[in-house]
Formats: structure tokens, C-alpha cells, sequence
């Protein structure tokens, strides 16, 4: 009974701290206008603040946090990280130049970096198999939490205060939360000699992973590449989240003014429509995701990987007939369908990925993850969205961006044709990761 209490209140905690990590980015776009009058800043300068200094550093830092998280004691990375950029975030309402918040940003996104792979990672190790997509899936409602409270709040205390009290509300509490990970999360991790090493199948070997060395329980980082690289279940399921990435940013960052220019709507009207929907429309989504992969496909990440395969290739659809109404209301009802669609496959598509890689590259496995995604899907998708508009300008006028995006959303289908492919070897993969586990010591899949 206690071990079940404190597991729902360890998934709370890292729901509540993933909520933050996300509220600071959603806030930071709301309150733009009003840093670019006060501070005399160029939109490219903003667009750096809000995109490729962020992205890179989010990105490339993860990868080494992730390592850390592999090895070390994640509660301690989760607090320590916490309390980074939550003090980050309060000491962007000092910022008296453009430089001094360019720095003060980097330092939010190394401190976000340490967030989402070593949650993951505890989540793996406190939830069974059967579990996880339940508990990744609530876990993931942290995201949709940040645009319900996110959106209103910033906005609110935006146009009371100003932008800069605004990021000292959202970041100050974000301290207490990072105390309350300190003296309250639990490592499970039981520090032992080395593990025993009487198996040395060609499986195990053929995963990255030397019977013959103890000190594979701790791979290096080469190791840890190699190992993900030859997981061909891993790989299929990486270039889904790239290309998933890539379209959804490319057509996310464009949506608002889409509306704008198409249907003539103004901000506030349209940040309402886009809060009960990603916001309310994503929790739904996400938690009817979890649940049925609990439910209905307990233990079976084959039927998992396919059910999902089909959802995203009907999401892409969905998104097709978004850009061909001319009825606002049907397009926010359209939206709304693609957003609850959109959000089920987070739960079963982390737990499988926790699932597939030895328990001690869980961590990395999701930085490798995120490192593709938002480099590819922050970097690029905007960028070939604006391209395409500007290039369809000439034929086709003010409705270029709709079209552009209509060009765009197709590539849905791609990200669903390598969540089949995933399915196709998952079985094995999973077999040769237990095998794996069994030789350096991590037992079985569980």
C-alpha cells in the first residue's frame, strides 16, 4: 500500500515539475512583443532567443544530463536541474540587454535538458511493464497542464505587471519544487559489485553489450550508440518522433497565423480556442491513449506500435481536411479531433521506448530521442513552412500559408509508415534487450 501511495505521488511530482519545464516556453512566446518594445530588440533577435539558442543548447546538453542520469542519482539531476532553471527563468525579469538575456536563456535550457530523460527513466524502473504506458501517460499530462495554466496565467500576470514579474512568478516557485524533489524522490538504484557474466551469446554481443567485461553495466557512451544504433525497433521509432517533429512544428508554429490571415481572428479569441484545445483536447487524448494500452494491449508493444501507426496516419487525414474548409468552426473541430489523436500515442510510444533499451541507457535512449527531434522539428519545420508560403505567395496571394501547410501535413503518413516498420521487429528487439539485461545483471523485462 505504501509503495503504491508513493508511487503516485513520485508520478504528481514529476507531472507537476514537467509542467513547468513546458509553462516557461508557452509564457516566453505570449509576452514577446512586450520584451521587443523594452529591450528595442529586431524579430531575429527574438527568434533567436525563442528558437535555435534554445533548441541547440536544449539539445546538445541533453545528451551528456542523460549519461549523468544513466550512471548517477536521477532524483538529485531532477532537483538540481530543477532549481537551475527555475532560477533562470526569475532572472529573466532583470535582463537589461539583449546579450544578458540571451545568456539567462541558454541557462533555462540547460536546465531543462535534465527534466524529461531522467523522469523517464525513474518512471521505468518504478512501474512494471504492463504499467508504464498508464504512468508515462499521465506523466505527459504535465504538457497539456502547462498550456491550461500556462496560456491564461502568463497573460494575465503579463498584462497586470509586465513580462518581467511575469517570469519571476513562474519561475520563483519552481525552487520549492525543486527542494521537494530533493528530500523526497527515491533512487532505486542499489550500488553492488559487478555483475556476473556467464552468458555470451551472440545476441547480447550482437546489442553492444561484452559479456566478458563487468563493467558493461556501465557502457560508455560509444557503446551506449552503438547499442541504440543496432536496435532497429529504436531507429524506426527515432525518425517517427524526427519526422513527426518536423511537420508538426513546421505546421504548429504557422497554425495562429493561418487562422489570422484566413479567418480574420484576432489573438485572444484565437489563444482561447488553442488552450481548450491543445490544452484540454491533448489531456484527453493523452490519458485515453495510456489507459487503452493498459487495458487492451497490456504487454504487447506489437499491437501497441501499430494501433499507433493507424492513429497517426488518420490524424494526417484529419490535418489534410483542417486547410481545405473555409468554415472556421469546422476547422477548430477538425483541429481539436487531430489534437486528441495526436496526443494518444505519447504514452504507449515513451513507454515502449523505456521498454526497448537495457536500463542503463534509458536516459540517453530519450535525449537521442529529443536530440533529432528538436534540431530536425525546431530548426527546420518553421523554416520549410515560411519557405513554401512565400514561394506560393505569387499563385496563390494571402491563402499561401493554408496551402503550404496543406503541402506539409501529408508527411504525417511518413512518421506512421515507421511506427509499422517499429512493429515489425519489436518482438525480437525485446527479446534481445531481456537477454541483454540478463547478462549484466538487470534481470528481465518487467
Amino acid at each position: 500500500m505504501k509503495e503504491r501511495v508513493y508511487k503516485n505521488y513520485l508520478l504528481s511530482l514529476l507531472l507537476i515539475i514537467l509542467a513547468f519545464n513546458f509553462m516557461d516556453r508557452l509564457a516566453l512566446g505570449l509576452v514577446l512583443q512586450n520584451i521587443k518594445v523594452d529591450l528595442h530588440l529586431s524579430d531575429t533577435q527574438l527568434g533567436i532567443l525563442g528558437g535555435i539558442a534554445f533548441a541547440l543548447f536544449y539539445s546538445l546538453l541533453g545528451i551528456p544530463i542523460a549519461r549523468w542520469a544513466d550512471r548517477g542519482n536521477r532524483a538529485t539531476i531532477i532537483s538540481l536541474t530543477t532549481f537551475l532553471w527555475c532560477a533562470a527563468v526569475a532572472l529573466c525579469g532583470v535582463a537589461g540587454s539583449f546579450l544578458q538575456l540571451l545568456l539567462i536563456r541558454i541557462g533555462v535550457a540547460v536546465g531543462e535538458a535534465g527534466c524529461i530523460p531522467p523522469a523517464h527513466s525513474l518512471i521505468a524502473d518504478y512501474f512494471s511493464r504492463a504499467e508504464r504506458p498508464r504512468a508515462v501517460a499521465l506523466y505527459m499530462q504535465g504538457s497539456s497542464l502547462s498550456v491550461v495554466i500556462g496560456y491564461f496565467l502568463a497573460g494575465w500576470l503579463n498584462e497586470a505587471y509586465g513580462w518581467r514579474i511575469t517570469f519571476m512568478v513562474l519561475g520563483l516557485p519552481g525552487l520549492a519544487l525543486a527542494a521537494l524533489a530533493w528530500l523526497t524522490i527515491k533512487e532505486p538504484r542499489v550500488a553492488g559489485g559487478a555483475a556476473k557474466h556467464a552468458d555470451k551469446s551472440a545476441a547480447a554481443l550482437e546489442y553492444g553489450v561484452s559479456p566478458a567485461r563487468p563493467e558493461a553495466i556501465y557502457p560508455d557512451v560509444k557503446e551506449v550508440c552503438r547499442t541504440l544504433w543496432r536496435n532497429a525497433t529504436f531507429r524506426h521509432l527515432v525518425l517517427c518522433f524526427a519526422v513527426m517533429y518536423f511537420f508538426a512544428y513546421g505546421t504548429l508554429q504557422w497554425q495562429p497565423a493561418f487562422f489570422i490571415r484566413s479567418f480574420g481572428m484576432g489573438t485572444g479569441e484565437l489563444g482561447t480556442w488553442f488552450t481548450l484545445i491543445f490544452g484540454v483536447g491533448g489531456a484527453a487524448g493523452t490519458y485515453l491513449g495510456g489507459e487503452w494500452a493498459a487495458r487492451r494491449a497490456r504487454n504487447n508493444e506489437l499491437l501497441q506500435l501499430r494501433a499507433m501507426a493507424l492513429v497517426v496516419v488518420a490524424f494526417g487525414f484529419v490535418s489534410v481536411l483542417i486547410y481545405l474548409t473555409s468554415n472556421r468552426y469546422l476547422a477548430f473541430s477538425l483541429l481539436a479531433l487531430s489534437a486528441v489523436a495526436g496526443a494518444t500515442v505519447n504514452g504507449p510510444l515513451f513507454a515502449t521506448i523505456q521498454t526497448l533499451v537495457p536500463e542503463r541507457m534509458r536516459a540517453v535512449a530519450i535525449a537521442v530521442l529529443y536530440l533529432f527531434a528538436n534540431l530536425i522539428g525546431m530548426g527546420l519545420g518553421p523554416l520549410v513552412a515560411g519557405a513554401l508560403s512565400d514561394s506560393l505567395r505569387p499563385w496563390a496571394g494571402e491563402e499561401s500559408l493554408r496551402y503550404a501547410l496543406l503541402i506539409l501535413t501529408p508527411g504525417y503518413f511518413w512518421g506512421g509508415w515507421h511506427l509499422w516498420r517499429a512493429s515489425m521487429t519489436v518482438s525480437r528487439d525485446l527479446e534481445a534487450v531481456e537477454l541483454v539485461g540478463a547478462v549484466v545483471g538487470e534481470g528481465t523485462i518487467e
